[in-house]
């Protein structure tokens, strides 16, 4: 196994931890009474809320729903697509 093959698949498998993740959140704002600070649930929010803290100042809440863990599931499938799909640029480089 190449360095090249264990970037692809590292990058690969941090990409969908993160889509999954922000799925995750996408289902906590549906249940607003949870606490995010609680263990099992902190290890979902600590690794996003880095990137949903500038988006949210960027787009508030719209009427009373955050959106913004829907925007970054766009952005990481996208950027995954983009470098590790069947075309991508990662693939065609090495």
């Amino acid at each position: 196994m190449t360095i090249e093959t264990l970037l692809i698949w590292g990058l690969s498998f941090c990409l969908g931890l993160f889509i999954f993740l922000f799925i995750f959140r996408i289902i906590l704002t549906w249940y607003p009474q949870v606490d995010l600070n609680q263990m099992p649930i902190a290890l979902a929010t600590w690794p996003t809320e880095p990137f949903l803290i500038p988006t949210r100042k960027l787009i508030p809440p719209m009427g009373g729903v955050d959106i913004t863990p829907i925007i970054w599931v766009g952005i990481t499938s996208l950027l995954r697509e983009v470098l590790l799909g069947q075309q991508g640029l990662l693939r065609m480089l090495f």
